[in-house]
């Protein structure tokens, strides 16, 4: 009986049909970026120090310059020690309006000693930023003793991931990829709006919270809904490509960011696109792939003709046939328990929940541990998104050639081996520690992208997407606890992260060994045919890498 991939193949893997879907969901791939990493300019952290009044009516009367106004009034620019938070979130305990100051040393009124001596209080009235636009933390103030704010204005959006990541899989297998598109695009576009124009902090982090939630779903539907469109020699460019227009995204968003400097027009502006997403309805269609897993033939039939007359392609005789699912019984309903309940398939979820855990950490921690370099932060975001291009292309050469596992096991071998020999290379030899940080940085995306693209080939077709969207919650939990792991081991010991980054990097490399390959395999439509991947033949002409893979099968256990 002729499969899905099969008819694919007679009717188009990946023509004129195909290419318009994948152009306009790779749309959702580039707006989800401001989502993930908005946090650099929604939360932009300016220059700042305490309000104090009288201080302005003083310098101007002194005719002070800025750089005299805050060596005059302002604590702790000339301590070494604990300088910054005092600069910035204390105030002499004075009265700035005291006619008797003098201009050449107004704190002599307050002190026979030296400034050291004068009192010290909180920030009382407020504080000043030194920037022309605005951010979360210049509208709220989100600074000493409320920075924490910051942090958890980011982290609902990473536990909304990871809510979202335990149902939104659900309802995209159990209802359908289509749906679950567009209720997750229409929420994901409402609650941005409304994050925009929030009254207040709560409110902010609350419909911040909602666009986690709905968010990661909408961008891993869209993969889902890419890889079940197009033939198998294909999935591996497409999928790589999706992930390349994030990365698109964030130069786009750097520009829009640098153009846009004012935080809620910002906001506004990158979720304004989600709305024209709404047309979706009319242009994408549901996956026949999954309409074939829950015995739904007829509309099957419908969009294979539709794919077929947009690719001009004659239907094959006895196409429909493809259309039958080889599960005995009723419609396959997804369930949880699927995804442990047979060996293989456990082994594949507990090993990607791990890989998707190392990648985020990774990932987010370096860019932490790396810190800001100076400078233009738009110039700095925008140059160091190109370091995701390489990895692409890297994997675009080599997937094929080589097979997905011995790359991607390099790749988070090589960024594990990147961090551990960055930690033990001294400070004065900065510039190696940066190019390993590169390096590492260039491995696990490069580890990011092939999780992206195996998970989808590793689950049959009714448990497909909740199957990556509970692998990749680990992701979202790794987003979570990674400033904590940077932070606060940094405290012990600077390089510390690093040697944990190592160890966490190294052991994904070697797990990935333990998945079986699938280049060249037919995406597994039942819960058999996913049991049997490190079993099923490699269909291809060439007899020696037939039998190559076909030895290859005692490595499953």
């Amino acid at each position: 009986m002729a499969t899905f991939d099969e008819t694919l193949q007679q009717i188009g893997e990946f023509d004129l049909f195909q290419k318009q879907i994948f152009f306009i969901l790779c749309l959702l791939s580039a707006v989800f970026c401001p989502i993930y990493v908005g946090i650099v300019f929604l939360g932009f952290v300016p220059e700042f120090r305490c309000r104090s009044l009288g201080v302005s009516e003083l310098s101007s009367r002194c005719g002070w310059s800025l750089e005299e106004e805050l060596n005059y009034t302002v604590p702790g620019l000339d301590q070494s020690k604990d300088s910054s938070y005092t600069s910035h979130c204390m105030q002499y305990d004075v009265d700035w309006n005291r006619t008797s100051l003098n201009c050449t040393n107004p704190l002599s009124a307050f002190t026979t000693d030296n400034r050291s001596s004068v009192p010290l209080t909180d920030c009382q009235d407020g504080w000043i930023y030194d920037t022309s636009g605005s951010s979360l933390v210049t509208e709220f103030n989100l600074v000493c003793a409320d920075a924490w704010k910051l942090d958890l204005f980011q982290s609902v959006v990473n536990i909304g991931f990871f809510m979202g990541s335990l149902f939104m899989g659900y309802i995209a297998d159990r209802f359908g990829r289509k749906p679950c598109l567009l209720i997750t695009i229409f929420i994901n576009a409402v609650s941005g709006i409304l994050t925009a124009f929030a009254p207040n902090y709560t409110w902010m982090v609350i419909f911040r919270f909602i666009q986690g939630v709905v968010s990661k779903g909408c961008w891993l539907t869209g993969y889902i809904l890419i890889a079940e469109f197009v033939g198998l020699i294909h999935r591996k460019t497409v999928g790589i490509l999706y992930q390349a227009a994030f990365t698109v995204g964030l130069l786009v968003f750097s520009a829009v960011g640098y153009g846009i400097q004012h935080w809620r027009w910002l906001q506004f502006t990158v979720t304004v696109p989600n709305f024209f997403f709404l047309l979706y309805y009319w242009c994408v269609p549901e996956s026949p792939r999954w309409l074939i897993s829950q015995n739904r033939e007829a509309e099957a039939k419908d969009i294979i003709k539709q794919i077929a007359k947009k690719n001009r392609k004659k239907l094959p005789v006895g196409y429909e046939m493809s259309l039958k699912s080889d599960e005995v019984g009723e419609n396959q309903q997804p369930s949880f328990m699927d995804l442990i309940r047979t060996p293989q398939i456990r082994k594949y979820t507990f090993i990607l929940m791990y890989i998707w855990f190392s990648c985020s950490v990774l990932y987010q921690g370096l860019i932490m541990h790396m810190g800001v370099a100076g400078g233009n932060i738009y110039l700095d975001f925008f140059v160091s998104a190109l370091v995701e291009f390489p990895a692409a292309f890297i994997i675009l050469l080599t997937v094929e050639r080589i097979g997905r596992r011995y790359p991607w096991a390099v790749a988070s071998l090589v960024a594990g081996v990147a961090c551990l020999i960055a930690a033990f290379i001294p400070n004065d030899l900065y510039w190696l520690k940066v190019t390993l940080g590169c390096v590492g940085r260039m491995g696990i995306t490069l580890s990011f992208e092939m999780i992206c693209l195996v998970n989808a080939e590793l689950y049959p077709t009714f448990i497909r997407n909740i199957g990556v969207m509970v692998c990749s919650s680990m992701c979202d939990f790794g987003g979570i606890i990674t400033p904590f792991l940077v932070y606060r081991l940094g405290e012990i010991w600077h390089e510390l992260p690093l040697v944990v980054f190592a160890v966490i990097g190294t052991t994904a490399g070697g797990l990935v060994f333990l998945l079986p390959e699938t280049t060249g395999k037919n995406l597994p439509e039942t819960i058999n045919d996913a049991e049997n991947l490190c079993r099923q033949e490699v269909k291809s002409k060439d007899r020696k890498i037939y039998l190559h893979v076909k030895t290859s099968d005692t490595v499953c256990h």
